[in-house]
């Protein structure tokens, strides 16, 4: 809950940016336009593009790569706590004992204790006392809830939202592109100075946008979802297959799969916190 609710506080901010971006140009040039004919609209469109340009460093200031390195790590958090209980669920590995509860606690305390400067985050999350665990108690269950889970319930999803956002940013990038080439050509063919200033602000918000696009990640968020996502199919195929149903098994199975789901959020980590 704590890593969703900072990936949401940071996709919030750099929506903001991005609209401050657009209406500081907007406003911009259209108090340049207004003049001296109106000369109280053109103040009060000045002052909402200074407002607006002001603003930019402010919100900027809430996503910087502390705020970035934060979110990955909650998130390996999150998942680190994952993977133990449904080992632990699934009976495998270390939990292959009658203490299976406190081999339990003494992992996720490790795992706490680790990750100690993070309980700010958490501080106002209220605890459910009576949250019922996964519905898993081998693994079959394991296999469905879990891997299953994942593949059909998060990463194909979350992939299939990056590339339809991916798309619209494109699309929003062409009407701009085309925008600029009607307002240009209008400039040049009836001498309009006005559409030419205007050509600038298309130019400047096409930039912003893809600037915008770059930041969220959506092309490499849309490739790593979906390679997870195969990654599992494949375990899962070689698993059916295979016909070995013994103790070790059963470990690799789970070892491999909390693997891979792992690997992506260490990828995420070096991914963010380099170019955030």
């Amino acid at each position: 809950m704590a890593a969703n609710r900072r990936k949401r506080l940071i996709g919030r901010v750099r929506s903001a940016v991005l609209l401050c971006f657009v209406l500081a140009a907007v406003l911009g040039t259209s108090a340049a336009q207004v003049g001296s004919g109106h000369e109280t609209t053109a103040q009060w469109l000045a002052f909402g593009a200074a407002v607006a340009a002001g603003s930019i460093a402010v919100l900027n200031g809430r996503v910087g790569q502390g705020q970035i390195q934060d979110w990955t790590r909650l998130r390996s958090v999150s998942e680190a706590y994952k993977t133990e209980v449904y080992s632990c669920l699934a009976g495998v590995g270390a939990y292959r004992t009658t203490d299976a509860a406190a081999v339990l606690n003494n992992a996720v305390n490790g795992i706490r204790a680790e990750a100690a400067d993070l309980l700010h985050h958490v501080a106002d999350i209220p605890v459910a006392p009576s949250r019922p665990l996964p519905e898993v108690d081998g693994i079959d269950s394991y296999v469905q809830v879990r891997v299953r889970g994942q593949i059909d319930g998060y990463y194909r999803p979350r992939a299939l939202r990056m590339r339809r956002r991916l798309r619209a940013v494109r699309r929003t990038e062409l009407l701009l592109g085309g925008l600029a080439v009607l307002l240009g050509a209008w400039s040049g063919a009836f001498h309009v100075e006005q559409a030419a200033a205007w050509v600038a602000v298309v130019s400047t918000v096409s930039a912003t946008v893809v600037a915008y696009s770059t930041a969220a990640k959506y092309e490499y968020q849309e490739l790593e979802f979906l390679r997870t996502a195969d990654e599992l199919e494949r375990l899962l195929s070689e698993w059916r297959l295979s016909g070995d149903r013994t103790s070790q098994a059963e470990d690799a199975l789970v070892t491999r799969c909390e693997h891979v789901i792992s690997v992506l959020n260490d990828t995420w980590m070096v991914k963010w916190s380099s170019e955030s």
